[in-house]
């Protein structure tokens, strides 16, 4: 029987942003997995000092994965840091 090759298409740097990930790559039909170090789960920031949450498919499904990760990554990167309602400075008042 022979084994798909793996590839890794993307890097995050949390488990909840990997975890949207896999869940639109299964909504596309698209089988996928995350690798990252985090000691059997016992230390996710092992994760963060490393490679991060890597997203796996197989090689023959990289292209597409992309196309489905690529408005899911763009949204991420355009996220404010603060809630609108934040004060930088509370002291202000």
């Amino acid at each position: 029987m022979d084994h798909p090759n793996l590839v890794v298409i993307r890097d995050y740097s949390s488990r909840p942003e990997a975890d949207l990930a896999i869940a639109a790559l299964e909504d596309a039909g698209i089988p996928a997995m995350i690798q990252a170090d985090t000691a059997g789960g016992m230390r996710e920031h092992l994760a963060w000092s490393g490679k991060g949450f890597r997203i796996l498919v197989r090689e023959d499904d990289a292209s597409a994965a992309r196309e489905v990760l690529t408005p899911i990554s763009e949204a991420l990167a355009n996220q404010p840091d603060t809630f609108p309602d934040d004060d930088p400075d509370p002291n202000s008042k």
